[in-house]
C-alpha cells in the first residue's frame, strides 16, 4: 500500500467532503467549506490543508504488470496560522489551530496518522527565513471534539504531546429529554428570562444586530476571557458566506446576548443503536457548534442573556434535526474554571477529549504562557 501526501490543489474535494462526511472524527471544521472560509480572510489566517491518500499495487494477470489502483483519502487536517496587524502582537502570539482535531477514516493506521500529522509539522521547517521569524507558529495544538485516543501512539510519534482537555456534549435527539436534563437552576433561569420579555431572534439577518452583539463579545474577551479574539471582519464574512448562523437574545429590540454557531451535516460523530431510527425521524448524526457566545448578564441580571443564548443553541439544534449540540471547551480537569460551572447546568455529557501540542519555539510559548497567566490575573 502506497501513501501519498496530498496539498490542497492535489485533493479530490469529492473524496474530501466524502471522508468528513462518514468519519466518526469529521467535523465542519475540516470540511473543504472551513478551508475556503479560511482562505477568505487573508489579513486575519493563512489556512492550510494536507491529506493522505492510498494506492494500492495490483498485479494484472494478463500481462503481470503491476499498476496502482487509487483507494481515496484516508485522513485530512485543515489548520490556519494566526495573523496579527500588528507586527510585535504577531511576533509573541502566532499560533496554527486545527479546530476539531484532523478527520482520519474510521480504519486509519497509526502510520496513516504520523504520516498527516508529520506533513502539518514539516510544513514549517522548509520555510524561508523572515517568514520563519515572523510568522511561523509558536505552536500547532489540535483542539479536540472526537474521540482520537486510538491514533494517540501516532500523534506522539509526530512530535504532539497530549493535553488533557475536557467539554461537553449535548444530546438533543428528544426535546422533552433535553428541558428534563436541564438543571432546576437552569429550568428556573429560562423561565424567568422569557416571563420578564426575554426574546430569541433565531438565525438573524440583520447586520446591525451583529454588530451590536460583536461588541458585546469583544468587551467579555477584553475583560474577562483576555485571549485574541477576531475582529468584526471575521463574524461578518461568516454571516455573508452562510458559514456563521447568529442565535440573539433581545429585549425590548436590543440585543442582550447571543451565539455564532455552524453545523455539521451528516457524519457520524454521535454512534447510537437508535440511528437507523433517528434517519427515519429526519435526524441527521449531524452536530451544531458553539463557536462564540456572549451575554449582558450584570446588566440584565434577570433576563439570564447567557443562558438564554446556549438553551437556544440546544434548542435550535434538536429543532432542525442535529443530533447533538458541541460546547467547543469546557477547560482543564481539575482546574476551576466557572465556563465549565455554567455549561454543567445543561445536561450535556463531560468528555475528555483532549488536545495535542506540538510547541515550535518553546521560548516564545513560555513567554506566551506567562504573559497570559499575567493579563487573566490583573
Amino acid at each position: 500500500m502506497k501513501r501519498q501526501v496530498l496539498t490542497y490543489e492535489e485533493i479530490d474535494r469529492t473524496e474530501w467532503e466524502k471522508l468528513v462526511r462518514e468519519s466518526r472524527t469529521g467535523t465542519w471544521f475540516q470540511s473543504p467549506e472551513a478551508y475556503d472560509f479560511y482562505a477568505s480572510l487573508p489579513e486575519l489566517m493563512e489556512p492550510f490543508v494536507y491529506a493522505i491518500s492510498s494506492q494500492q499495487s495490483v498485479i494484472s494477470s494478463q500481462e503481470s504488470e503491476i499498476s496502482s489502483q487509487e483507494c481515496g483519502l484516508r485522513a485530512v487536517c485543515v489548520g490556519y496560522v494566526t495573523k496579527e496587524r500588528s507586527t510585535v502582537k504577531q511576533f509573541f502570539t502566532r499560533r496554527a489551530i486545527i479546530i476539531g482535531g484532523p478527520v482520519f477514516a474510521n480504519d486509519a493506521t497509526l502510520e496513516e496518522a504520523e504520516t498527516l500529522m508529520m506533513a502539518v509539522r514539516n510544513q514549517f521547517k522548509i520555510l524561508d527565513f523572515r517568514y520563519k521569524i515572523l510568522n511561523a507558529p509558536i505552536y500547532i495544538e489540535t483542539r479536540n471534539f472526537n474521540d482520537y485516543s486510538c491514533w494517540k501512539e501516532a500523534f506522539e510519534a509526530a512530535g504532539f504531546a497530549y493535553k488533557k482537555h475536557l467539554n461537553f456534549h449535548v444530546d438533543c435527539r428528544d426535546k422533552e429529554k433535553i428541558w428534563e436534563r436541564l438543571s432546576d437552576n437552569r429550568k428556573r433561569q429560562i423561565r424567568h428570562a422569557k416571563q420578564n420579555g426575554a426574546t430569541i431572534t433565531k438565525l438573524s439577518n440583520d447586520e446591525n444586530d451583529i454588530r451590536e452583539w460583536y461588541e458585546i463579545l469583544r468587551e467579555l474577551y477584553r475583560t474577562r476571557v483576555k485571549t485574541p479574539l477576531f475582529p468584526l471582519e471575521f463574524f461578518i464574512t461568516a454571516h455573508r458566506q452562510g458559514i456563521g448562523k447568529f442565535l440573539l437574545v433581545k429585549h425590548e429590540g436590543k440585543v442582550i446576548g447571543g451565539s455564532m454557531v455552524v453545523m455539521s451535516e451528516g457524519n457520524n460523530e454521535l454512534k447510537s443503536e437508535r440511528i437507523n431510527e433517528l434517519k427515519n425521524d429526519g435526524m441527521s448524526e449531524g452536530t451544531v457548534y458553539e463557536w462564540f457566545e456572549c451575554g449582558l448578564n450584570a446588566e440584565y441580571k434577570e433576563l439570564y442573556p447567557s443562558v438564554m443564548a446556549t438553551y437556544a443553541g440546544i434548542e435550535f439544534a434538536s429543532e432542525n434535526g442535529y443530533a447533538r449540540y458541541d460546547m467547543m471547551g469546557a477547560g482543564e480537569p481539575g482546574v476551576p474554571y466557572g465556563v465549565r460551572d455554567f455549561k454543567a447546568e445543561f445536561g450535556g455529557e463531560l468528555v475528555e477529549h483532549g488536545r495535542f501540542l506540538c510547541i515550535c519555539k518553546p521560548l516564545l510559548y513560555q513567554l506566551g504562557t506567562v504573559g497570559v497567566r499575567i493579563l487573566r490575573k490583573s
